[in-house]
């Protein structure tokens, strides 16, 4: 049997799929920005060297590097209300879930560059008297920073993707307004060839402009 394609309903919910996309941005940029920082943290505490700082920072970082996504989503969404008492929004939730399971990638990709660092510039910045403070944020993080690139950007294309995932929240992103869309024409293929032509432009037309900041990057520490 042929399958004959029908793209109609996706043609007629385009404000519903554009809503999606919306709130994809949304979610991606919350989690993103939250997924840095704290990423940035806990490499500076695991490489902090006191015990006390260093070991829990390890121990998160590994536990949710190796924990599913979506255990972390239900945790966050249907657990913690019933342990805290605090009832999260679905977007709330997803955000926080996609932040902490980034933020300890962006922990090790963060700690890599750091640790590359050549012995000379920390010796150089302890030599003009530099604090260990000063030194890590006038010398260190900006070579590393730049050295990381291309790590967190892939990393960051991992989180986008992962968003989806917030549609089991019932997270109005983009799988989720495919899924409500096919409840009522019964398409689904369409729709979900249509949400990854999506992902893929998203990422695609991101990746060939993190490909310029690169470049751009690498010129200057030339």
């Amino acid at each position: 049997m042929r399958y004959e394609w029908d793209f109609s309903p996706v043609f007629r919910d385009v404000p519903r799929l554009l809503e999606g996309l919306i709130n994809t941005l949304k979610l991606s940029g919350a989690s993103l920005v939250g997924g840095l920082i704290i990423g940035l943290v806990l490499a500076l505490l695991r490489l902090s060297g006191r015990r006390l700082l260093a070991w829990p920072a390890v121990a998160f970082i590994e536990f949710f590097r190796n924990t599913p996504p979506l255990v972390h989503f239900f945790w966050i969404f249907y657990a913690l209300p019933i342990v805290s008492g605090l009832t999260l929004q679905p977007l709330a939730a997803a955000a926080i879930a996609l932040s902490v399971q980034s933020g300890a990638f962006f922990a090790e990709i963060y700690r890599a560059g750091i640790v590359s660092v050549e012995r000379g510039q920390w010796e150089a910045g302890k030599a003009i008297g530099m604090s260990a403070p000063t030194l890590m944020r006038r010398i260190i993080l900006p070579i590393a920073l730049r050295r990381t690139i291309t790590p967190l950007t892939k990393r960051s294309f991992e989180l986008v993707k992962t968003t989806a995932l917030a549609a089991t929240l019932a997270y109005g992103e983009l799988l989720y307004q495919a899924m409500v869309i096919t409840s009522k024409s019964f398409r689904p293929l369409e729709l979900y060839t249509t949400i990854a032509v999506i992902f893929f432009a998203l990422l695609f037309t991101a990746s060939q402009v993190m490909r310029r900041v690169e470049a751009v990057a690498a010129r200057a520490t030339r």
